[in-house]
């Protein structure tokens, strides 16, 4: 460990060195019991989660999370450019270097949106630069994961950075999460070309007053092409607004837009570890407790490894409750079957079970009852997650319906017809020795 590169108000961050691969990175240090004194214990869990949903060239990465009695350490990506609000801090960027940007920030945003993720903090304070001058997205603090949006897809919490803030997030009627986030975009568009932020005023109020009615100009300076595309994201009707297929589709955003190579998964193997992994927040001691490397998600096409399988098997080995804040209801399996066998079969058991396909993509697949219940039709989303040749792992979740009856459908019908496929269920704590 090193020197300390930034302090908040329950976290430090250092720069540290592997030892074993001579490699920078940063790592937040939290103490738990500032944690638990300040009730900041679902913010940490919630960006664990989204970090890990999020693996993307223009989001920092999160390596792993390890712990102590006393201490939480998260090792992110060491990015040693800064802030880019020191550079809009200086003035404005010409277009062009405003542009690439842009066209960074879009794509990570894009990518969260597409994993279900809501930034909901999207500031130049929060984009960092690496050494080649690329964006960084980080700060998940803020963001939401699906589960937290209402039955109708809206988000109630207002929260973000006054300037950058969408106005509808303050209607406290709900909002479309990736809607604010692209309000905030076109925020930050506009203080890169213009080296100051659309809505000024002498306090929060009538920043707010001139974001609800849309109140900004442009400065000469500006090109016709980009004045489109910001009068098309700073809208104050979420229903107007540019969404992201919008702005990849602006010819001056599509100017020497070329989209990121994706992440592959980290194939190294996970040492086994036969000790007691569980992070507990609420524990304060002094003995170190091993948590091996959290799972990233590959963005094209998913795989499980070694450690999320063992996790699934195992109410001991399972730190899934830490890192996420769905309900507990039965929702992964593993098949010895390899991931496109797997998927025929669930289209044939949706097919007994009275169950339509209504969407299907690659390894994801909706299903959707035909008789209503009390809220509608029960429906689930089921993705594939190929492991080995022969083994793949089967995430489900309720995307329609009453709770009560996608649980009781799930106990007396769906599992009882996966019972050719399943290898073990999720917290199952035994399986014969032949699986093992």
């Amino acid at each position: 460990m090193g020197k300390v590169l930034g302090q908040g108000n329950f976290a430090k961050v250092y720069h540290c060195r592997s030892l074993s691969t001579n490699e920078s990175v940063a790592t937040k240090v939290i103490k738990k019991e500032k944690l638990k004194e300040d009730r900041l214990v679902k913010q940490i869990k919630r960006e664990v989660s989204v970090m890990r949903l999020v693996r993307h060239p223009h989001i920092v990465d999160l390596k792993e999370v390890m712990a102590t009695k006393e201490k939480i350490f998260l090792v992110m990506e060491y990015v040693k450019g800064g802030e880019l609000f020191a550079k809009v801090a200086k003035g404005k960027l010409k277009e062009d270097v405003a542009r690439k940007y842009f066209q960074q920030l879009i794509s990570a945003v894009d990518f969260c949106h597409s994993r279900g993720v809501t930034h909901r903090d999207l500031k130049p304070e929060n984009l960092l630069l690496d050494e080649n001058e690329d964006l960084k997205v980080s700060d998940f603090g803020l963001s939401a994961l699906p589960e937290q949006h209402r039955e109708d897809g809206m988000l109630l919490t207002p929260c973000g950075t006054p300037a950058y803030v969408a106005p509808e997030v303050l209607k406290k009627k709900g909002y479309d999460g990736s809607k604010a986030d692209i309000w905030s975009c076109g925020v930050i568009l506009y203080a890169l070309i213009c080296g100051y932020l659309p809505f000024q005023g002498e306090n929060v109020m009538r920043i707010y007053k001139k974001a609800f009615k849309g109140e900004y100009e442009f400065p000469e300076w500006i090109s016709p092409q980009a004045k489109i595309l910001i009068s098309n994201l700073l809208v104050a009707d979420p229903k107007k607004r540019y969404s992201i297929v919008d702005i990849m589709n602006d010819p001056w955003f599509r100017i020497g837009f070329a989209r990121p190579i994706a992440f592959s998964m980290n194939d190294s193997s996970i040492e086994d570890n036969d000790k007691d992994i569980n992070i507990d927040f609420n524990e304060v001691g002094e003995d170190d407790v091993d948590v091996p490397e959290l799972i990233m998600v590959k963005p094209s096409r998913p795989f499980y490894n070694a450690f999320e399988i063992i996790s699934s098997l195992s109410h001991g080995f399972d730190l899934r409750n830490l890192f996420e804040t769905r309900k507990k209801l039965p929702s992964m399996f593993i098949s010895n079957l390899s991931a496109s066998t797997v998927l025929e079969k669930l289209e044939i058991m949706a097919k007994k079970l009275n169950f339509r396909m209504t969407g299907k993509k690659e390894f994801v697949a909706r299903f959707e009852g035909i008789k209503d219940g009390r809220k509608g039709k029960v429906a689930m989303t089921m993705e594939v997650f190929g492991v080995a040749p022969e083994v793949a792992v089967v995430e489900f979740s309720k995307c329609g319906g009453d709770t009560l009856e996608y649980v009781k459908f799930c106990d007396e019908q769906l599992r009882p017809s996966l019972k050719d496929i399943v290898w073990s269920w999720q917290g199952d704590n035994h399986y014969d020795n032949n699986s093992q």
